[in-house]
């Protein structure tokens, strides 16, 4: 048979694609985070706080989705000296487009911006960043880039090994002086700007001396040999670009969906607060942990350049419980052995993830199913989301305990975890982009901050004693081996036997993707 021309002129493109390289030498000037920023704006809002709590950072939680995108536009706004800006996804959709208008006007008054992205999700977004690339103070750096710009396929086919290390880490900081950290990258289905897929997620909003360990970390990645100047990457800007930039910025102001949302976020009580700065931060002790940089460029899998051990250490051995929050949860048979052991001496081990209805990434599902009767049979407890799921919010001013772990003020129809979340025995918790599954252990990059505060873990296990059993399906063991899924609603209990809310074609993939040896990409 003679292949289709479709398939030569595929691998025609692939063949001349996968010959493209990675530029063999590029300056990059080394820069760091800016110390002198203690008359910004920023600082002298902090300032009361700091003062009368040395030592001690001051934190605040950001479960609601309009939330966090307000706390970051207002930081935007408020930054004096600089932003530095490091995230795995950046999207061109509503809030993309507005956030980059916002660093754009930062720019515009004397704002150093420094831009990290991860270069696995910027396909279509070249034209974009080199313009704002341009920009004299704006300068855009991108993480492990892809050599081919526009097929990318060139790299996964002949370059898979490097490619497929990604940085996954997320922080936000303005001024030396605030840092956003936590699981949420820039795009509607993060802020509730969508209303067709949203993710349930989590930041913290911190000050004080934990700030200066956020922009350590962000410089370290900003100065490493992965990350490329934008403009050895991407063809210059043209002369009309910033004007193109402009007209696209006004194009999302007169949509209906960007004015309702822009409306919703103008409404929202930390809007007021950050604006009149009475933001209540809980003052504790606080501390980054994250990956070495070189671990994307390392082969030998040294445990010296991950997070994981610090991440273990950090949070200590569980004495009584460990509570644990991850969209995408793969324990493998290391992890498996340590949550079953921990159960079996008696702690109280509890995980809430992604049902088989609620997932984005089917072969994470699969990659996790395989492990369940053996976490059931050792007493730890499973709770795995309904699908479009998103707890609505408490009352502003009542205690947030009873929403979700990065609940979003509105529902959509494919709402799913993101939040990824783990606390120890109510007393210790760790916000982050860490995922419990190989590929964060292994081939990402990943950050985070442990937080010693008995509120927010204590909060986290009232939200497992109290709303998750309701909002999740909790999975249990029959007597005759097999597993069900209870479905608690308020018109009572239904038991299923079978994934809720799948079909046998999908249960068949997934059975099918179990015995596939991926387990390592996960």
């Amino acid at each position: 048979m003679i292949p289709s021309r479709a398939l030569v002129a595929f691998l025609l493109g692939l063949l001349i694609s996968g010959c493209a390289s990675l530029p063999g030498h590029v300056e990059r000037i080394e820069s760091t985070a800016l110390s002198n920023t203690d008359e910004t704006r920023l600082a002298k809002a902090v300032r009361p706080g700091t003062s009368a709590h040395p030592g001690k950072s001051g934190i605040h939680p950001l479960p609601v989705a309009e939330d966090a995108f307000a706390a970051r536009i207002v930081l935007t706004q408020l930054a004096d000296r600089s932003l530095d800006l490091q995230y795995y996804i950046w999207h061109g959709d509503t809030t993309g487009q507005l956030l980059w208008e916002a660093i754009w006007k930062a720019a515009e008054r004397g704002v150093r911006v420094r831009l990290l992205l991860d270069d696995a999700n910027t396909g279509g977004l070249d034209p974009t960043l080199a313009a704002l690339d341009a920009h004299p103070n704006i300068e855009i750096r991108l993480f492990n880039p892809f050599a081919n710009r526009g097929f990318r396929a060139g790299d996964f086919a002949t370059d898979f090994a490097r490619v497929n290390r990604r940085m996954h880490n997320k922080s936000f900081t303005a001024d030396n002086q605030v840092s956003i950290v936590g699981g949420r990258n820039v795009g509607d289905e993060y802020y509730g700007a969508n209303m067709e897929v949203g993710f349930q997620d989590l930041d913290v909003m911190a000050i004080g001396p934990v700030v200066r360990e956020v922009s350590r970390e962000f410089d370290l990645f900003w100065n490493s040999a992965s990350a490329y100047p934008a403009a050895s990457m991407l063809p210059p800007a043209d002369s009309d670009s910033a004007a193109r930039l402009r007209e696209k910025w006004d194009q999302v102001h007169k949509s209906p969906e960007a004015q309702r949302y822009i409306e919703a976020v103008r409404q929202t009580p930390l809007l007021r607060q950050l604006a009149g700065n009475q933001v209540d931060f809980e003052w504790t002790t606080a501390r980054v942990i994250h990956d070495n940089p070189a671990k994307v460029l390392d082969r030998t899998d040294r445990k010296d350049l991950q997070m994981l051990p610090l991440l273990t250490e950090a949070l200590g051995k569980p004495q009584n419980e460990l509570d644990l929050v991850s969209p995408y949860f793969v324990p493998g048979q290391g992890g498996t052995k340590t949550l079953t052991t921990l159960a079996r001496n008696g702690i109280k081990v509890r995980v809430l993830t992604n049902s088989m209805s609620a997932t984005d990434v089917s072969p994470v599902h699969a990659g996790y199913s395989k492990y369940r009767k053996e976490l059931l049979q050792s007493g730890v407890t499973l709770y795995e989301l309904k699908p479009g799921i998103a707890v609505p919010p408490p009352d502003r001013d009542d205690d947030k305990s009873r929403g979700l772990p990065g609940s979003g003020s509105r529902a959509s129809s494919a709402a799913s975890l993101h939040a990824k979340t783990f606390a120890v025995d109510r007393n210790r918790i760790f916000v982050g982009s860490f995922n419990l599954d190989p590929r964060s252990a292994h081939l990402n990059t990943e950050m985070g901050v442990i937080i010693d505060s008995p509120a927010l873990a204590g909060r986290l296990a009232q939200q497992l004693d109290m709303a998750i059993p309701k909002a999740a399906y909790q999975v249990r063991l029959k007597p005759d081996g097999g597993m069900e899924w209870i479905d608690r609603t308020p018109q009572g209990e239904t038991i299923h036997t079978t994934e809720p809310g799948s079909g046998a074609l999908k249960r068949g993939w997934i059975n099918f993707l179990e015995i596939l040896p991926i387990e390592w990409m996960l």
